[in-house]
């Protein structure tokens, strides 16, 4: 997507302060695009975890990215180190679907997604606010990235069924892990190139699969090929660190009409 226009509205990129809302979720902001808002389940797990969505109402026609972008993209950002007593926030993704605008092909979504979200708290059982600073783009023929912060009290509504219901449904449409049948098997490459075998349940066409380009590495689009009756991707890297990792690894997500599953796989 690098010939799309980035529409800049000055120094605060589309930005807005969202009011707060007395319940478990946050008043909406709402963008050209489209609006956005937190929501959470109100009630924090015993091991001090509470659940949430940051939730994506796109108008017809927009759409917005996935954890890798592309070349061009704006991927989802949340940034909470203004909460209180909120230590961290592990943003999680839905199965995207790869596009192709005509400037680029990139990963991501072209309907409202509510991407779910797990806030661990400090200290559990104490009061927690989540003041949540969020960077996202959605785009049309131009991408706005639209930057606000969201703010919540899990507890002022704890018991909100509505707000529960959808971070449950969200979590629950989350691909599921890899496992043997449905999975990739990394092949051997090159310093250029990640191979990956992928096993599935369904229709060969219907699969893709989506790597996300993390720690210095980005990645091209992946090419499909056929070997011994199995589905190969082979993905270019078109930029890597100096030095590669030894922790860790790379979030992937492979698709199927089937189903999806996500796993990390190792640094190439």
């Amino acid at each position: 997507m690098q010939s799309l226009k980035i529409l800049l509205l000055g120094a605060a990129i589309g930005s807005a302060t969202a009011l707060p809302a007395a319940a478990s979720s946050s008043a909406w902001y709402n963008s050209e695009g489209g609006k956005v808002r937190l929501v959470t389940s109100g009630k924090a797990d015993d091991a001090g975890r509470i659940q949430g969505v940051l939730d994506i109402a796109l108008k017809p026609g927009w759409k917005t990215y996935w954890r890798d972008p592309g070349d061009a993209g704006v991927p989802p950002q949340l940034d909470i180190s203004g909460s209180t007593n909120i230590a961290d926030a592990a943003l999680s993704f839905p199965a995207p679907q790869r596009h192709d605008d005509g400037y680029g092909k990139w990963a991501g979504y072209n309907y409202p997604v509510s991407l779910p979200v797990t806030f661990t708290l400090a200290t559990p059982n104490q009061p927690a606010v989540i003041d949540a600073d969020i960077f996202l783009g959605i785009c049309e023929t131009i991408c706005i990235p639209v930057q606000t912060r969201l703010t919540v009290d899990p507890a002022s509504d704890p018991d909100n069924a509505e707000d529960a219901a959808l971070v449950k449904a969200s979590f629950t449409a989350l691909p599921a892990p890899a496992r043997s049948d449905f999975g990739i098997n990394v092949l051997p490459g090159d310093h250029e190139t990640l191979i990956v075998e992928a096993s599935f349940p369904g229709d060969p066409e219907a699969a893709d699969f989506f790597v996300a380009g993390e720690r210095d590495y980005m990645f091209g689009t992946p090419a499909r090929s056929e070997k011994d009756g199995k589905l190969i991707f082979t993905v270019p890297i078109l930029d890597r660190p100096s030095t590669t990792p030894t922790d860790g690894g790379l979030h992937y997500t492979l698709t199927s009409s089937a189903g999806a599953v996500e796993g990390v796989l190792p640094f190439p």
